[in-house]
């Protein structure tokens, strides 16, 4: 399939991006403090980058759409974490979306798949001990935007998304590996909260 110019636009600008925020650190290379930095102060992490082309099952197992009305074969999807001092920051960026359109987004457990229930269930820092593989957490005490990340946005009318949220803790290893778009804004309230409807589409990432 040819790759449309506006995802190789938005690749080339992510390769950009992370260039740039390496060289922020102010080191040489290999993360070091520059011989200018004050005594103490320690530079800022580079965040880690998983740049993607949504494709549909079967093409892609990196970046996969299960509508391809809300998230289009071909859009753009481009995923930076930046852990640093016991918090996480996340930050989803997107093109080629449904245009106006409202997304809700969450990290989860398990890498996409052939089928969006592959994902597993939300990452929780704090695991909602009632919760299980076939009933998720919908405990407003354990889902919620604290314990849990959740990246919901609007689609603008080109169809260009950028969110981001920080969360006061580091994720385990290997037990993040995918962010997932759903069909709504996350809800709230007892019994429903962390619930965003149908899954549309799955990044695989290794938070």
């Amino acid at each position: 399939m040819r790759t449309p110019p506006f995802a190789v636009g938005a690749l080339a600008l992510t390769a950009l991006l992370a260039t740039g925020c390496s060289g922020d650190a102010g080191g040489d290379g290999d993360g070091s403090a520059s011989p200018q930095s004050p005594a103490g102060v320690q530079p800022t992490a580079s965040p880690s980058v998983t740049a993607g082309i949504f494709m549909v099952p079967g093409e892609s197992r990196a970046a996969i759409t299960y509508d391809e009305t809300a998230v289009p074969e071909g859009a753009t999807s481009d995923v930076q974490v930046r852990a640093q001092e016991g918090a996480t920051s996340v930050q989803f960026t997107a093109t080629g979306l449904e245009a106006d359109r409202d997304f809700g987004a969450h990290v989860h457990t398990r890498p996409c798949g052939e089928k969006p229930e592959d994902a597993g269930p939300h990452y929780q820092n704090e695991q909602d001990p009632a919760a299980d593989a076939e009933t998720p957490s919908t405990d407003p005490a354990y889902a919620n935007p604290e314990n849990e990340v959740w990246l919901d946005f609007t689609a603008d009318g080109t169809g260009a998304a950028t969110v981001s949220t920080t969360v006061p803790w580091e994720f385990r290893e290997g037990e993040a590996n995918s962010l997932v778009l759903h069909e709504q804004h996350t809800a709230t309230g007892h019994g429903e909260a962390g619930t965003a409807g149908d899954r549309l589409a799955c990044v695989s990432v290794v938070f």
